[in-house]
């Protein structure tokens, strides 16, 4: 393994793709409008329709289509909120409502891919807490409501991926396929040969087996610091399998996660993904 550098860089991306075009009404990314009868029909009755966001902004805003043509849908009974099809123009909603267009649901949220370079000291957690979390390092990136996939320790370092896309996120905590992640870690002293071979083989600690991708030494570097590929764990398991050959880790750094690397993107910053590298993320 060569000495890690940063290296990619990404600018900002949607996510969504750049046809705008206002032909042929065509949802981007669902399957294509039917025009199945309603159910089921009312206008809003005065108790109803008093949520935060206009109906016709909550389709827009999920990628289906403009405002224009969600009123449209609207006004022929395309949409359904809690179970009820609304034609009402101006019709109100919350954003935990249950939405949908031609009888799926749909996420009001565009979609958000944001990598951040994590510092020491910030715990991976979307939960309110006393410390410092890497959600308050992202909190300026989107307005989506984005998680963390995947996790590090509070003192460890490297790349951490943040996103609203339900499908990547099981796709990349899949305990069986998963993301590899490639980490750079120095130990309190040299690892020896028989160990590395012996955690590259599998090792089994209290009747359970950890296995790993890939384990060699750094190039240039002594023989404590070494290159470990291993699929969505975090350095809570790391140390597992080096303490159980009496190593202490000192330091832990994601340098790779599937695809993505620290290129241009230094520690504490994020960026957005760009699509080429959303598209090798789905490609995983």
């Amino acid at each position: 393994m060569s000495r890690h550098q940063d290296r990619n860089k990404g600018g900002k991306a949607s996510g969504r793709g750049s046809n705008n075009s206002r032909g042929k009404s065509q949802a981007r990314g669902n399957a294509p409008i039917k025009k199945a009868a309603p159910q089921s029909s009312r206008a809003a009755t005065s108790t109803s329709g008093k949520g935060g966001i206009r109906l016709n902004k909550y389709i827009a805003n999920s990628g289906i289509c403009s405002r224009r043509e969600a009123d449209m849908y609207i006004s022929t009974g395309q949409v359904s909120v809690n179970g009820e099809i609304i034609n009402e123009m101006g019709y109100k909603v919350n954003l935990d409502d249950d939405v949908r267009f031609d009888g799926r649901r749909i996420n009001p949220e565009p979609k958000a891919y944001v990598l951040l370079n994590k510092p020491k000291g910030f715990s991976v957690t979307t939960s309110n807490s006393k410390g410092m979390t890497v959600m308050d390092l992202v909190a300026p990136a989107t307005k989506s409501r984005i998680q963390p996939v995947g996790r590090l320790g509070r003192n460890a370092t490297g790349l951490i991926l943040f996103t609203n896309d339900d499908k990547i996120m099981q796709k990349l905590t899949n305990s069986k396929a998963g993301m590899p992640r490639l980490f750079h870690i120095e130990l309190d002293k040299n690892l020896k040969a028989e160990d590395l071979e012996k955690i590259k083989k599998g090792l089994t600690v209290q009747g359970k087996k950890y296995e790993v991708e890939d384990l060699s030494y750094v190039e240039g570097a002594p023989k404590k610091e070494v290159g470990l590929k291993i699929r969505n764990i975090g350095s809570g398991i790391i140390r597992t399998i080096f303490e159980h050959l009496e190593y202490q880790v000192v330091r832990v750094d994601c340098v790779t996660l599937g695809p993505l690397t620290k290129k241009d993107l230094p520690r504490g910053k994020y960026k957005h993904l760009n699509q080429q590298e959303i598209n090798n993320l789905m490609m995983l």
